[in-house]
């Protein structure tokens, strides 16, 4: 036969009964296979996102901006005669009224007053994490960052992961676009103690990015290092120290952390006033999830002793992410995480859908379709998931700034010192 008679090629396996030795893989051919992985990649995002190889934001209906306003489509169009928020713009066949995301926000921000940040308060960080990759964080980081913006809030976005997901849902490919400065890197080193000089703005308004990249893991030396050399320093300490100047010009802060509990990890956990832990209803994800908590608590602890003052959250959200409901094994799973987590555990459950992949496999999210393809029923139903996941952080964010408006703690006040 064919395959038994070709030497054995790279990593494949041959059947030969005298196979030819497999040449060794050395670091030559690693740094190729990378190449053409990175190169593979850049050339998917290009036609995906041709012609300019940039995301835009969607186009809004009425009825989607009458929704995010909690009024009906009739007073929108009533609304728009008074001629005091933009009117959007008919579709050239005059069927319908389409809005830009950033109409919407002027929508948003004047219907929602009441749940924007107050005066007085500052931004509130919320560090979204798991120690297992594949439970959708990135995603959940990304649906969050975007919900929230859409209904009013101004929003940075920080990648800390090197593997930069997060980056890559915004349309920048870490491998080839983000350079150190424009990462957390210098302020891991003690070099930048003001996070302002890495912000960039990105293609969805109302959003500003911290970007990362493969380079961030040199950040897993320098902040032990950092503490070597002085240990007066606060190596866990740094990341919420560097975002003091910017907590005043957002409302809501995004961190994005890798699946590992790592250095920079402890720094995006102890900057955040709030921690989201996405947990699909499988054994493994589950036993992984509890050991997520296990030494996250040993560590905080012991940073308490160190800093002597108490680390504190304002909340704490447990999400059940990428729910299979023909998983035979998932109610069984799901009851062990409701009775485990109890109250942290959100009421909304995420489901894996053809409308999530999709769109994962395009760079984007549920709120970056247009127009879906498939079954409506299908994407309603991920939609209104993480519509309801939104609204449920957001009710958490503006719980915690009317606890801190009532006991006049307009600063961070989760923050160890």
């Amino acid at each position: 036969m064919k395959n038994e008679q070709t030497a054995g090629v790279g990593n494949q396996v041959s059947t030969a009964a005298a196979a030819v030795s497999r040449p060794p893989i050395d670091m030559a051919r690693i740094t190729n296979l990378a190449t053409r992985a990175s190169d593979m990649v850049e050339g998917i995002r290009g036609r995906l996102l041709a012609p300019e190889a940039r995301k835009v934001p969607p186009n809004f209906t009425a009825t989607q901006v009458a929704a995010l306003c909690g009024v009906d489509k009739a007073h929108v169009a009533y609304r728009i005669t008074k001629g005091d928020l933009p009117a959007g713009q008919l579709t050239p066949t005059g069927g319908r009224r389409e809005f830009t995301l950033d109409e919407v926000r002027r929508w948003t921000r004047e219907y929602r007053r009441m749940a924007m940040r107050p005066a007085g308060q500052q931004a509130l960080t919320i560090a979204v994490g798991n120690f297992k990759g594949g439970v959708s964080k990135t995603t959940t980081a990304m649906i969050l960052a975007q919900g929230l913006s859409m209904r009013g809030h101004r929003v940075l976005a920080i990648d800390v992961d090197p593997q930069g997901s997060f980056s890559t849902l915004f349309g920048i490919l870490p491998e080839t676009e983000v350079e150190e400065d424009m990462t957390i890197v210098p302020i891991c080193r003690g070099e930048a103690t003001d996070i302002r000089y890495a912000i960039q703005p990105t293609y969805w308004p109302g959003i500003d990015l911290v970007p990362a990249a493969p380079l961030l893991f040199q950040a897993e030396f320098s902040l032990p290092a950092m503490q070597m050399t002085d240990p007066t320093a606060r190596f866990w300490d740094v990341l919420n120290a560097s975002l003091e100047g910017v907590r005043e010009e957002y409302d809501v802060i995004i961190i994005d952390t890798p699946p590992s509990l790592s250095y920079v990890t402890i720094n995006a956990f102890m900057a955040a006033d709030g921690i989201l832990v996405p947990v699909p209803p499988s054994a493994l994800d589950f036993a992984s999830s509890a050991q997520f908590w296990s030494l996250f608590a040993d560590l905080g602890s012991n940073l308490d002793l160190a800093s002597k003052r108490g680390k504190t959250f304002d909340f704490l959200h447990v999400l059940l992410s990428r729910v299979d409901q023909s998983d035979v094994a998932a109610p069984a799973v799901r009851q062990w995480i409701q009775a485990t987590y109890g109250e942290y555990l959100l009421p909304v459950e995420v489901p894996k859908t053809t409308v999530t992949s999709s769109k994962a496999a395009e760079f984007g999210t549920v709120y970056d379709v247009q127009k879906y393809e498939g079954a409506a029923k299908t994407y309603k139903r991920a939609s209104e998931a993480y519509d309801r996941v939104v609204e449920l952080v957001e009710q958490s964010v503006i719980e915690a700034w009317r606890s801190r408006a009532a006991t006049g703690a307009g600063a961070h006040a989760g923050a160890a010192a």
